[in-house]
């Protein structure tokens, strides 16, 4: 099912992908710096750096569309969802410092609360039009 993004979920979608972008260029640039501050291994902030940066774009030209799938908006709901979950893990199965911990939770608060925004965005003409 095609969907017109209301200007809060586009907004939602946008933020969400400018965010990434700059979180991603922070650590695919910066890694070998933040590694000694956050505790956490180079290649795996070198890597989630690099994909958070494709996905940036994608959900940029998503937040920049007249018409959306709606399964890709899910998507990305999903996606963020599971980026929480796997932040979460990532302090059980590591041991960062305790900027480490800040950086990992704070970054999980604020995808989680892209991911409730963007529910919010794809729910609400739904539920406008019942």
């Amino acid at each position: 099912m095609t969907i017109t993004p209301t200007l809060f979920l586009r907004r939602a979608l946008l933020a969400d992908a400018v965010a990434s972008a700059g979180t991603g260029l922070m650590m695919a640039l910066g890694a070998s710096f933040l590694t000694g501050l956050l505790g956490l291994p180079t290649m795996l902030l070198t890597e989630a750096g690099i994909f958070l940066l494709p996905y940036a774009a994608f959900v940029g030209w998503m937040g920049m569309r007249a018409q959306l799938p709606e399964g890709l908006v899910w998507l990305v709901i999903l996606g963020n969802a599971a980026w929480v979950l796997a932040s979460f893990a990532l302090l059980i199965l590591l041991a960062p410092t305790a900027l480490g911990y800040a950086f990992v939770i704070g970054q999980a608060l604020v995808v989680g609360l892209f991911a409730e925004l963007q529910y919010v965005g794809l729910k609400r003409p739904l539920a406008a039009a019942a």
